[in-house]
């Protein structure tokens, strides 16, 4: 897809500029439009200048750059502001938390050109030592940003690596002589970040779809091709290994090579114990006739196991619960009965409570709670007690209406620095919905984050911590919250904890949204959505559930919408 590309060009634009000191309002503009085509579910390559006209925050002028970079990989704006940006300063704004001002400072005293050298001076406090206003804070936040860049170096995000594999899937459906062709690997799985896009297929014109495979559009770089398997890198910087297989194996090539490597030993560990031989070509008994591998289910079956879908293959107890017949009944997308999570044009998002309604609708939903920021979040254009009450108002006149459907009335809350709530309780106690989020100091010391957190779930009208680390993948860190001291106050309070769907983010990850599953804590998917598109960013929230091996009864908005308004006001009448 072209819209990270354009995503990326534009976030750079902004970062430009800002260092250029120019037009706030154009930076403001660039950096709107970057983080809406990143989370454009829609390819932009294919769509006209009127249609990208109707993307929000994006006019005739960024719908023309649009254009130019779908057809050119670049744009003459982006190119202009490149040359005249130094390399070396651009570069500094690749580090995460290092703003322009600090980037500008630095680079005047010290013209870095690698990563490495700017790693050596915040190590060696030369930063500090001859930069004003640069302290300790900013040195250790710089080594901290550097990590992170190097951690994530070499894998790709979930929420990018998708679009893209789907993209080539579609491609390769209609270029390629294919008949199956899969996604396979941790992209299957769907881990919140993977190192490589592997697909499987199968063909009676191997050399066929390795010469469509290698030409895709995508395709950067091709470091091999061979007769069944081929790999190259991607535009995106991610490595993709297309194989294709004989029909009758690949349903054990799909098995093994979507992994994981724990979870395929113990099948293969399993197999040698019945005297079965287990591998990507198939399942083979004692004198090495082949008995299955046509199929994936087949060597679970041959195994004496049920299906496990893909998202438990992680050797976490998967193999033990289906000997034991305990595997979960997995939740599925259309369990989901609506999102409470959802931002209109009033605060920072782009559409009206009455469209996104409608949208809701569509897709088979029975209620949505609308929750646009509180006006501590300057940034989100906030509302004030005054149009909180009115949009209330909107609501109710809405839902007068409405037939089959509810809007909720909600709001996303800021937890303030000082433990207190940003709306006081008498407009709280009039909404459905209170989600309670932190928006500010990151960088405050666990204890702090973690009380932040632990004082607003025990206000009886907060019905949700959303997104409880404030993680962005691949660009910020989960602030030093204790997880643990957040989910046994969360059990204690009988507060849910939203797994957020938005893909940049993924807040609860797995591991956590089972663990808070196992203490009996209220779950629930939001998409965090902030325009209409944003809706089928469900299917993330539901991957990572299902990871976590959650039912639809572990999940509360799985419910229809007065139990699910039950289980969450609970703790009114324990907490008052």
């Amino acid at each position: 897809m072209k819209n990270s590309e354009a995503a990326r060009i534009f976030s750079e634009m902004a970062n430009m500029l800002d260092l250029a000191e120019e037009n706030p309002f154009r930076i403001r503009a660039y950096r709107r439009a970057a983080m809406v085509i990143e989370g454009l579910p829609r390819d932009i390559a294919g769509m006209s200048k009127e249609e990208l006209k109707k993307i929000p925050g994006i006019g005739e002028d960024l719908a023309s750059k649009l254009l130019e970079i779908v057809e050119t990989g670049t744009c003459r704006a982006y190119e202009a502001a490149r040359r005249r940006s130094p390399a070396g300063l651009s570069l500094l704004l690749t580090i995460p938390g290092l703003g322009p001002k600090t980037a500008r400072a630095i680079y005047e005293k010290f013209p870095i050109g690698s990563i490495d050298e700017l790693e050596r001076l915040a190590a060696a406090h030369r930063l500090k030592a001859e930069i004003p206003k640069i302290k300790d804070k900013t040195e250790q936040n710089i080594l901290r940003g550097i990590e992170l860049v190097r951690k994530s170096a070499g894998r790709m995000p979930l929420g990018r690596a998708l679009p893209v594999a789907r993209d080539m899937i579609s491609m390769l459906r209609e270029k390629a002589p294919v008949k199956q062709l899969s996604i396979a690997g941790s992209l299957r799985r769907w881990k919140e970040t993977v190192g490589d896009i592997d697909i499987l297929a199968t063909s009676g014109d191997p050399g066929g779809v390795m010469d469509a495979f290698v030409n895709l559009p995508q395709v950067k770089q091709v470091l091999a091709k061979g007769e069944t398997k081929s790999t190259v890198i991607l535009s995106e910087g991610v490595q993709s290994d297309l194989r294709v297989v004989e029909e009758d194996s690949f349903g054990a090539a799909l098995c093994y090579f979507t992994g994981s490597k724990e979870h395929n030993i113990r099948l293969r560990e399993m197999g040698v114990k019945k005297g079965l031989k287990i591998n990507e070509y198939g399942i083979f008994d004692r004198k090495g006739k082949k008995i299955g591998g046509l199929k994936e289910e087949d060597v679970y079956r041959i195994l004496g196991l049920p299906f496990i879908p893909p998202e438990l293959r992680e050797d976490s107890g998967e193999i033990a619960a289906a000997l034991s017949g305990r595997l979960p009944e997995l939740i599925e997308l259309k369990d989901i009965k609506g999102d409470l999570h959802v931002h209109t044009k009033l605060s920072d998002g782009h559409n009206t409570a009455l469209e996104l309604a409608q949208a809701a609708i569509a897709r088979g939903w029975a209620y949505i709670a609308i929750t646009d920021h509180s006006k501590g979040l300057g940034i989100a254009r906030g509302l004030s007690v005054e149009r909180m009450l009115e949009e209330i108002a909107e609501i109710d006149a809405l839902n007068s209406r409405l037939r089959g459907f509810r809007i909720l009335k909600g709001v996303e809350v800021d937890i303030r620095s000082d433990n207190s709530l940003d709306l006081p309780d008498e407009i709280l106690s009039r909404l459905d919905i209170v989600n309670a989020s932190v928006h500010s100091g990151f960088r405050q010391t666990s204890g702090k984050i973690t009380g932040r957190i632990v004082a607003a779930m025990r206000n009886p009208f907060v019905t949700t911590v959303s997104h409880p680390t404030g993680r962005l993948l691949g660009e910020r860190d989960a602030y030093p919250v204790d997880m643990e001291e957040v989910l046994k106050a969360a059990a204690g309070t009988g507060t849910a904890i939203e797994i957020n769907a938005f893909p940049a983010r993924l807040d609860l990850n797995d591991i956590t949204a089972r663990r808070a599953r196992d203490m009996g804590i209220p779950l629930v998917i939001n998409t965090d959505t902030h325009i209409l598109e944003h809706f089928d960013y469900m299917s993330y929230g539901v991957a990572i559930a299902r990871r976590a091996w959650l039912e639809p009864k572990d999940v509360v908005n799985t419910y229809e919408v007065n139990k699910m308004l039950e289980v969450l006001h609970k703790k009114r009448l324990v907490l008052k």
